[in-house]
């Protein structure tokens, strides 16, 4: 079988069963493992798939431009949204992440100008502005345009030097098994960075993140003090996450 043919088959396994296992397909093939994972890595290369150990995973829709996710899933983004302003403690100082989840809680902030906010994304910041008396700090840093978030050694050096009350972190996927991943290497970077000067971090899962995952790790379950669902989600991929971690709903 030629490698464009394999190429295919591999396609078809992952819409027909929603993930890839290498050494059921070299199996099935009678070709060796390293084949088929050679396959796998330059169809990752290409953005059609998410390669994990053993296999393969589709690219989750989460993994899109931002001008694309802002009508994806918008209502369980909603819910949870409200889950987690609720986390927000009187006076507190809070990052929220890049996102359309996070875009949602500068919307419902507490009006009071006892909350300070921390965010390396345009669109927070002016969503606070105008929705929230909350004192506003920005991570400054060369703006990527996909995420159209600050990120690169100007964001990190401005992280650094920053410490708050709880991080509102917003990934594109959040699976039980490997934790909280997203699709761009510089916000897995920078992510990890803000969680790290932050006494607590929150991920954000809004119903098409739980189960999913993407290419490159954040950080682990174990890392967060809980993760945010959809309480109208009742998926095994949520039952999952709450045998690994507190699920907040």
């Amino acid at each position: 079988m030629l490698g464009a043919q394999r190429k295919d088959h591999l396609r078809q396994i992952l819409h027909r069963d929603g993930r890839v296992v290498a050494k059921d397909v070299a199996r099935e093939l009678g070709l060796s493992e390293d084949s088929i994972r050679r396959d796998l890595r330059e169809l990752a290369d290409a953005g059609e798939l998410v390669r994990v150990y053993g296999g393969a995973l589709p690219v989750p829709l989460a993994d899109r431009p931002v001008e694309q996710r802002t009508t994806l899933a918008s209502d369980s983004k909603q819910r949870v949204a409200r889950r987690a302003v609720e986390l927000i403690a009187p006076a507190a100082t809070i990052v929220l992440d890049a996102g359309t989840t996070t875009l949602a809680m500068a919307r419902m902030l507490p009006h009071g100008a006892d909350l300070t906010v921390i965010t390396p994304s345009p669109a927070i910041a002016l969503a606070v502005a105008e929705h929230s008396e909350a004192r506003i700090v920005m991570i400054g840093g060369e703006l990527a345009r996909f995420s159209m978030v600050a990120s690169g050694p100007l964001a990190m050096e401005a992280v650094h030097h920053l410490a708050a009350d709880a991080f509102f972190l917003g990934a594109t996927g959040i699976d039980a098994t490997h934790g909280l991943t997203t699709g761009d290497l510089d916000d897995a970077v920078t992510k990890r960075a803000i969680a790290a000067r932050c006494a607590q971090t929150f991920a954000l899962a809004s119903e098409e993140k739980v189960g999913a995952v993407s290419r490159f790790p954040v950080l682990d379950l174990d890392a967060v003090a809980g993760v945010v669902v959809d309480p109208r989600d009742e998926s095994a991929a949520v039952g999952a996450l709450a045998e690994r971690v507190r699920v907040l709903r």
